[in-house]
């Protein structure tokens, strides 16, 4: 199976071109601190799927616990942008919505890899 496949890499993938597309309209201000770090935890989201892919089944716990830890402070700083005003509440269901699906398919993919 090519790694590309997974649906979950597919969905974090997405998830970067969309918040790749709101750069312009955020403030910048808020670019280089807030939006910045979100854009490094996605690609730190995506490394970690692409990582857990190929490894064998004992060590992909590990990286996916990891993986879900890094989505989970993506959370909080998606928030923190809508909060602090650099992205507005439309955007940010759009991002949360997706940021979800990849939590619950991310959240399969370990119970699924400890009790298989």
């Amino acid at each position: 199976m090519n790694d590309f496949d997974i649906p979950i890499f597919k969905k974090a993938y997405d998830l970067y071109k969309l918040f790749h597309e709101y750069r312009r309209v955020v403030p910048k201000q808020d670019r280089f601190t807030v939006f910045e770090r979100c854009e490094h935890l996605i690609l730190d989201v995506i490394e970690s799927i692409l990582q857990a892919s190929g490894e064998q089944k004992q060590a992909k716990v590990p990286t996916l616990e990891r993986c879900s830890l890094k989505l989970n402070m993506l959370r909080v700083f998606i928030r923190l942008m809508k909060d602090v005003k650099a992205i507005d509440a439309k955007k940010y269901v759009a991002l949360e919505s997706i940021v979800d699906e990849i939590g619950r398919m991310l959240g399969g993919w370990i119970r699924s890899t400890k009790t298989g």
